[in-house]
């Protein structure tokens, strides 16, 4: 997606994708990584999720990564942080506590960036991405985070029924797109009674599928 289309969403409040809550799959599953205290974890695509607050409370140091400057200033706000604002490179760093939030494109991140990153969670980045930009992004991870754990979330349903973002993201794209990590699927949830939106297009599966990644 352009980044207009995200500013847009964010100017205009269309934020669905923003949880009320700390993700439950995180609470359950992030524990199970064994991930060493104070390890750095990058959550990319992150808006203004309250997983952030949530996992610099464990004791890691939260390197989140999103676009909108709205989504970033509306993190700090709601948390009570006075943010410490600095360049770096293409990015506005805003840092207070164990949280930096790099408010810029995640396409010009470079290697010198995630060199410390071993920890990794994406709920909403993946799925947010249509397949071209999914690949770049996959490759960036590959790339760049020799050494990691982390929890991915996806969403499986049909494509053809309703255009994405969220995107589907299947099984086999995720084992292609992480090759050379061990990829175990931890949880699988049907949340359609939950969605109306795909209810409506008479989309007939949607599955929740949570993924301990291992590099």
């Amino acid at each position: 997606m352009e980044p207009a289309f995200w500013h847009k969403r964010w100017a205009d409040n269309q934020i669905g994708f923003h949880q009320p809550q700390v993700n439950p799959y995180l609470q359950a599953h992030w524990p199970t990584l064994g991930l060493a205290p104070g390890a750095r974890v990058l959550v990319p695509l992150c808006g203004k999720s309250l997983d952030l607050a949530w996992l610099a409370a464990q004791g890691y140091r939260v390197l989140g990564v999103e676009l909108s400057r709205r989504a970033v200033e509306e993190f700090f706000a709601e948390h009570g942080l006075v943010p410490q604002i600095t360049q770096q490179g293409a990015f506005e760093v805003w840092r207070a506590d164990e949280v930096e939030l790099w408010c810029g494109d995640i396409f010009e991140l470079r290697a010198e960036n995630l060199a410390d990153c071993t920890g990794l969670y994406d709920r909403a980045a993946l799925i947010a991405l249509p397949p071209d930009m999914r690949e770049r992004y996959l490759a960036l991870l590959g790339k760049w985070l020799p050494v990691c754990k982390g929890l991915l979330v996806t969403l499986d349903y049909d494509q053809s029924l309703i255009d994405g973002p969220p995107f589907s993201v299947l099984d086999a794209e995720v084992q292609a797109g992480f090759a050379g990590w061990r990829v175990d699927e931890v949880e699988a949830r049907a949340i359609l009674d939950e969605s109306p939106k795909f209810l409506k297009v008479g989309v007939a599966s949607l599955v929740e599928r949570v993924y301990q990644l291992r590099r």
